[in-house]
């Protein structure tokens, strides 16, 4: 009896350990952690408990398996972006126990490691500019402890880094910019389950007090470039005690953000909460939104680009102060007032004007240019997280000096439906699918973004075009526009207006109950125009605001409603 117990307790104890590197890993209720820890200046020593201290064990204790994806194992020092082509790598090489390939893995990186990640999600490479974004990002859930995601005045201070990971991490790299505005010149973290934990435990040396954790500002940290209301401040440095507290950057004892003692501690707490799908995350240290910097003033991170879409040289740049520049590419500030800005950078092209106006509680990325300016490209329906769009869908380009403007996709020339100062209507083409330029010109000259097309991007329109509200759709039998007034009954069909389908062929609920599909496909006579009929289900309660959503190829659509008697 005994040693069956103790069998027992091996087994359950074998399940929740640290998994070496190349070891099959345990199956468990929730997905194996991997935890990416940051930059190392002396590789000799590196382990997972000298950055995560017990971390491994408090997720043991919630019946999870941890890995380590320590980036000291890849020698030389490699520039972050080979580092997130390790990590894909490494991905791809987990299997569990029964020999089956992991297909989902959490995520907690510290400092640099989470720079990491954004570097696999974007598929970013060491030419600037270049991106190979995997096609399913193979992360559930990811926590950022730290990241000096528009980097660390530290490293700045110090010269500018002293190998191809430190130059990476100064303030106002072509590496953070790039990573900051891949994707339709923003980073989304692929739509992702995402949570950052900001530090201000620093003694303000590094920047002002109250405002960083010894190495990376507030601004730096926050992820709200991607979603509001996933970054957390709590009163933890940078590191625990070391060289940042010996240089005077952190009080004498400070805790370390991504040394986790004990399962108490806000940043172990946090970390808990999320990745098991608690919500006690959400009062543990304070909301970007209310502290009393992020919620006044945010970062700004800028270059600039000539009519004819090609970098320029920036001498100087100011907006309500003046802002650093880095090696005559990137003009950036770590806090500004939020609201507007005027924004003037002088190059040696001449001087270029911009008014800005400025978020609160994270850093914005912004390009300044003469000419058309693409400042995002979204189903014409509603916009959508995270940012892509479909082959043959009807798409909105925003932004600024568009009119008489030319569209391409991928090099293959779109239709355009209208075209206006600041918004162009056009289709995508039908071929087109990938990773791809979209670029807008006319006389002005010309501008080019990377947009990710899909197969399936659906986006269901509204009656208001507020993309939310109730559904454009009429009784598929009488054709009458549903309405409070004209509401639909269980049992009823309904003909639903939508664009982004591509070839996916969709699920349709309303109410929480499937709409059972009778037609999906082109809406007959207007291009890119997708209809689907399905039946309402009977015995579906009466609402007049029913929800409804689409999905298709993996996506799912703007919610909108319906009304239902």
């Amino acid at each position: 009896m005994r040693s069956g117990w103790l069998l027992c307790f091996f087994l359950l104890a074998l399940k929740a350990q640290l998994i070496p590197t190349g070891n099959p890993i345990p199956i468990t209720a929730k997905p194996p952690i991997v935890f990416l820890n940051g930059y190392q200046a002396d590789c000799s020593g590196s382990q997972f408990s000298n950055t995560f201290g017990v971390f491994d064990e408090l997720f043991q204790n919630t019946g999870r398996v941890s890995l380590f994806f320590d980036n000291c194992a890849y020698g030389g020092k490699p520039s972050i972006e080979e580092l997130g082509s390790d990590f894909a790598a490494y991905l791809a090489t987990l299997t569990y126990t029964d020999g089956t390939p992991v297909a989902q893995v959490d995520v907690v990186a510290h400092s640099m490691g989470g720079l990491i990640v954004r570097c696999y999600l974007a598929g970013k490479q060491t030419t600037a500019g270049v991106f190979e974004p995997p096609a399913n990002p193979a992360i559930r859930k990811m926590v950022f402890l730290a990241v000096p995601n528009f980097g660390s005045p530290i490293v700045s201070f110090f010269g500018g880094g002293i190998d191809a990971q430190s130059k990476e991490l100064a303030e106002g790299t072509i590496f953070n910019f790039d990573l900051a505005t891949w994707n339709q010149g923003a980073d989304d973290l692929r739509g992702l389950d995402a949570l950052a934990a900001a530090g201000n435990g620093g003694t303000g040396l590094a920047t002002m007090p109250g405002f960083d954790d010894g190495v990376v500002s507030l601004t730096s940290a926050a992820i709200g470039f991607a979603e509001p209301g996933r970054t957390r401040v709590i009163p933890y440095c940078h590191t625990g005690p070391g060289l940042v507290t010996l240089a005077g950057l952190c009080p004498p004892n400070a805790p370390g953000i991504a040394d986790g003692e004990n399962a108490t501690d806000e940043n172990a707490a946090l970390v808990l909460s999320f990745l098991n799908d608690t919500t006690a995350w959400q009062s543990i240290g304070q909301a970007a939104e209310q502290n009393s910097f992020l919620s006044a003033g945010g970062g700004l991170e800028a270059r600039a680009k000539s009519a004819a879409d090609q970098y320029l040289t920036i001498q100087s740049a100011t907006a309500s102060s003046s802002l650093s520049v880095n090696g005559n590419a990137a003009a950036w500030a770590e806090f500004l007032p939020s609201g507007a800005q005027d924004l003037t950078i002088s190059t040696s092209s001449g001087r270029l004007q911009d008014n800005v106006t400025l978020p609160p509680a994270f850093t914005s990325s912004i390009t300044v240019k003469q000419g058309p300016l693409i400042a995002r490209v979204l189903p014409s329906a509603a916009a959508v997280f995270p940012l892509a769009v479909a082959p043959g869908e009807i798409v909105s380009i925003y932004g600024t000096n568009l009119a008489t403007s030319q569209v391409t996709v991928g090099g293959v020339a779109a239709t355009v439906d209208y075209n206006g100062v600041s918004q162009i209507n056009a289709i995508v083409p039908d071929s087109v699918q990938g990773f791809v330029p979209f670029t807008v010109s006319n006389a002005a000259g010309s501008h080019t973004v990377n947009v990710l097309i899909q197969p399936a991007v659906p986006a269901i329109y509204t009656q208001d075009q507020s993309g939310t509200g109730p559904a454009a759709a009429l009784n598929g039998i009488t054709n009458v526009l549903v309405t409070s007034t004209s509401p639909l009954h269980p049992g009823d069909y309904v003909s639903l207006y939508l664009t982004g389908l591509g070839s996916a062929q969709p699920a349709v609920t309303v109410g929480g109950q499937p709409c059972n599909v009778a037609y999906a496909g082109a809406a007959p006579g207007f291009p890119g125009l997708n209809q689907i009929n399905c039946q309402i289900a009977v015995g579906l309660s009466a609402s007049p605001t029913s929800p409804v959503l689409v999905t298709a190829g993996g996506r799912t659509s703007n919610q909108v409603t319906l009304a239902i008697e």
